[in-house]
C-alpha cells in the first residue's frame, strides 16, 4: 500500500555501500494490519481503517472491531477513492517503498508546555548590560499606542509551545529491513519516542 502507520522508536545513523553516513529515525512499521473499511454504498465514502498494537477495550470498541477480533491501540482512517482489490480486515499491512524513495510523514510534536517569546519564536531579548537586570528574555513592546491602541491578531507572544500535528514531506528511505518491519528514513520525524505517525508514499 501506499501509506501505513508506523511506531517511532529512536533516532541513530546508518552506512550507505559508499561508507556515508546519515542521521535516520528508525520507525517500527511492523503489525500493522487492516482494522476495517468503509465503502460508498454503506457509509457514503472509501476509506481503509489502519490499526497496530493491542489495548484494553471497553464494549463500544469491542464491538466496533468485532470483526477483527481484538482492539488496536491506535487505529486511523484513511479515505480512499477506490478500495485495493483484495484487500480484508485483518490483513498485514506492508508500505511498498524501496530505498532511495521518499515518505511524508505526519506526527505530534513534542509538547513543550508554556514558552516565553525567546523559546517559542527565537527572539534576540534584550540587553545584558547597562543595568537592563531584568530583561533579558522579556518579549518588548507589544503594540503602538493611541493608534491602533490594541495588539494585533497572531502577534509573537508567549504561550502553549509544541504538541501540534506536523508533517515532514520528502524524507528519503535509507534503509528497509522488511524481515523486522523496520524503516529508516533520513532525518529527523515529528514527536517522541513511541510516538504513532502516519507514512505515505511522497508523490
Amino acid at each position: 500500500m501506499d501509506f501505513t502507520i508506523g511506531i517511532k522508536k529512536e533516532m541513530t545513523q546508518v552506512y550507505d555501500e559508499e561508507g556515508i553516513d546519515y542521521p535516520v529515525t528508525l520507525l517500527d512499521v511492523s503489525g500493522t494490519v487492516v482494522a476495517g473499511m468503509k465503502t460508498m454504498e454503506k457509509d457514503g465514502y472509501n476509506a481503509v481503517i489502519l490499526g497496530t498494537g493491542t489495548k484494553k477495550a471497553n464494549k463500544a470498541e469491542t464491538t466496533k472491531f468485532k470483526e477483527l477480533k481484538f482492539v488496536p491501540k491506535n487505529a486511523i482512517e484513511f479515505r480512499v477513492d477506490k478500495l485495493p482489490e483484495g484487500l480484508a480486515v485483518g490483513t498485514v499491512v506492508e508500505l511498498e517503498v524501496e530505498p532511495k524513495q521518499k515518505v511524508n510523514i505526519v506526527g505530534t510534536t513534542k509538547g513543550k508546555g508554556f514558552a516565553g517569546v525567546v523559546k517559542r519564536w527565537g527572539f534576540k531579548g534584550g540587553p545584558k548590560t547597562h543595568g537592563q537586570s531584568d530583561r533579558h528574555r522579556a518579549p518588548g513592546s507589544i503594540g503602538s499606542g493611541t493608534t491602533p491602541g490594541r495588539v494585533y491578531k497572531g502577534k509573537k507572544m508567549g504561550g502553549r509551545m509544541g504538541g501540534e500535528r506536523q508533517t515532514t514531506e520528502n524524507l528519503k528511505v535509507v534503509k528497509l529491513d522488511k524481515e523486522n518491519g523496520l524503516l529508516f528514513v533520513k532525518g529527523a520525524v515529528p514527536g517522541g519516542k513511541n510516538a504513532f505517525v502516519l507514512i505515505s508514499k511522497a508523490r
